[in-house]
């Protein structure tokens, strides 16, 4: 059976939202760390640090704020959206290095944590092509009615945009009920994020998460009915876009 974390409220204040360090970083791990709130983040190098910071940054999919420049820019035929037809090279891409950001947290091992989740079915990219070349995008966890976003990149001018909007879209029809964004930051602010409580988040949490079931012996079980929509509800998205 899997170590529980301790209670949430134990958290620290300084640094906001400490709540453990180590463990490892299994499927069984994350699934359960995620249902409740909780997230890995930590540099490479360190122990394996968990989180869940008080406020909480959120975003509520039908609160979306599209400027006048992004409504123009999704109107256009530009661009085009797919979902988990490069999942890796998502990750890779919010990895890289730029004169902007001069070192990453997406060590080796936190990238092969996730691409295990990818392939039993609760990590997902949401990716943006322009010209047929990968173009920005996001990756997160998907579980229930919740998306636990990690990371987004881009390489093209507002193409990060571009993708939680599409996911924004999936939630609009009735797909998300939340997405989670930790932390707060100005890009994600100009998007419609808002800060919540944690105990806010945690109800959000327990209403909408009924997707895993982590057994005693570490058996994950996933609703096949539920992960089914999603995927029906990204194809939909897609094609009302017509991308």
């Amino acid at each position: 059976m899997l170590d529980a974390f301790p209670p949430t409220e134990h958290a620290l204040t300084d640094p906001n939202g400490l709540l453990a360090v180590g463990g490892d970083l299994t499927p069984q791990r994350l699934l359960h760390a995620y249902s409740r709130g909780i997230f890995p983040w930590y540099e490479p190098g360190e122990p394996i640090l968990w989180w869940t910071p008080n406020p909480r940054a959120v975003l509520f999919p039908e609160c979306f704020h599209r400027s006048r420049s992004l409504k123009k820019l999704i109107r256009s035929d530009t661009w085009s959206v797919a979902f988990d037809h490069d999942f890796e090279g998502v990750i890779d891409a919010c990895a890289e290095l730029t004169p902007e950001r001069l070192e990453t947290w997406i060590s080796d091992e936190m990238k092969a944590a996730y691409l295990q989740l990818h392939q039993l079915g609760f990590a997902h990219s949401v990716e943006i092509y322009v010209e047929g070349e990968l173009a920005g995008g996001l990756y997160g966890v998907f579980l229930g009615r919740v998306f636990f976003g990690e990371s987004m990149f881009s390489r093209w001018s507002n193409a990060s945009k571009l993708a939680l909007h599409t996911l924004c879209e999936i939630g609009a029809s009735g797909g998300l009920d939340m997405i989670d964004c930790q932390l707060p930051n100005d890009h994600l602010n100009s998007l419609g994020m808002q800060l919540i409580q944690r105990a806010d988040f945690e109800s959000i949490l327990k209403e909408s998460i009924t997707v895993v079931d982590i057994n005693d012996d570490q058996v994950i079980r996933s609703d096949a009915t539920a992960l089914s929509s999603l995927d029906k509800k990204l194809l939909d998205t897609s094609l009302a876009l017509g991308k």
